[in-house]
């Protein structure tokens, strides 16, 4: 590590599924970030801060960059180029193993336009899940096709999920970062309120155990919260867009939605560390996702209504 103190803001940024979230949670030690194997999994920014000795890391994970088709996606997209605005240093994750298609080239002019617009900050190429690639030997020529795309200050092979490679970058990165007391008290991990990531991790649950037509549909509301000394009481409705999808979350006399409320509550008391009681609902909203009221309004605050089936779970 540097031996002046040094502090920043480093913007995770990347196509969809290229492990965003999986590496901020490996720099973090923790899981902030929800991870599943569908697109767009993150939807809005998570913010996780890293201290250690001679410096503090402010990382922001991002949505991945995609073509906007709905206000939804076009909201997420505002987040990406929000989170673009004078990072310190962004880093570009690239899936390792799915080479350099068209769709980098769009998502790397997204980061050139930020670059160009604030050239100060650095950028690194993140070559993310290099141990899925069988000959090393490939790396170099497809790093050698990013960098004709946009100059980067850094290339760094990782694999986010084993974390290895992890170590170096977060000292390559420190590096970077300019002199400067810490922003936050050394303890302190992120700026998502216990609600937020109690909804992400119900949506997480419901993007690795329903089939493919759910999960873009789908978002969580968080309907009320109530703390007691050992106990914590939180009621969710899980909103979709069509009746099919209800079904499926419901599953066969409520099955699904036991499965994926049980799977979520063991998790949320490892991460509050006590006992939670949680209640789901389940309701249609037909083109939620096309609501600027409701996308303002979601996982942040609370929201009722008819026509729900519910599922109670206590440990």
């Amino acid at each position: 590590m540097p031996d002046a103190h040094r502090c920043g803001f480093v913007t995770i940024a990347g196509r969809p599924n290229a492990g965003k979230s999986t590496l901020l949670n490996a720099l973090v030690e923790t899981k902030l970030a929800i991870v599943a194997c569908k697109p767009q999994t993150t939807r809005t920014t998570v913010q996780g801060v890293v201290t250690v000795p001679g410096a503090q890391i402010v990382f922001i994970d991002t949505p991945g960059i995609h073509e906007s088709d709905s206000l939804i996606n076009r909201r997420m997209m505002q987040t990406v180029r929000g989170a673009l605005d004078q990072p310190d240093l962004i880093l570009y994750l690239a899936d390792a193993t799915r080479g350099f298609s068209p769709e980098d080239a769009k998502a790397l002019a997204t980061i050139r336009r930020a670059r160009e617009a604030h050239p100060a900050g650095a950028a690194f190429l993140i070559l993310n899940k290099v141990d899925l690639v069988r000959d090393k030997r490939e790396l170099l020529p497809l790093i050698e096709k990013f960098q004709a795309e946009l100059a980067f200050d850094e290339y760094i092979p990782i694999s986010a999920l084993k974390k290895d490679g992890v170590a170096k970058l977060l000292d390559t990165i420190a590096a970077r970062l300019p002199e400067g007391p810490p922003m936050f008290p050394e303890d302190y991990l992120t700026d998502q309120p216990e609600r937020f990531r109690a909804a992400e991790l119900v949506r997480e649950k419901i993007l690795r155990l329903t089939r493919q037509e759910v999960p873009h549909a789908v978002g969580v509301a968080i309907e009320k919260w109530e703390e007691t000394p050992r106990l914590t009481r939180i009621t969710a409705t899980v909103i979709v867009e069509r009746n099919g999808q209800k079904a499926i979350i419901i599953g066969e006399r409520g099955a699904m939605l036991r499965e994926i409320g049980t799977q979520a509550r063991r998790e949320m008391e490892e991460l509050f560390e006590k006992r939670v009681f949680l209640e789901l609902f389940v309701k249609v909203i037909p083109n939620w996702r096309e609501n600027p009221s409701l996308l303002n309004e979601l996982d942040w605050r609370s929201m009722t209504g008819s026509e729900s089936e519910s599922g109670n779970l206590e440990s």
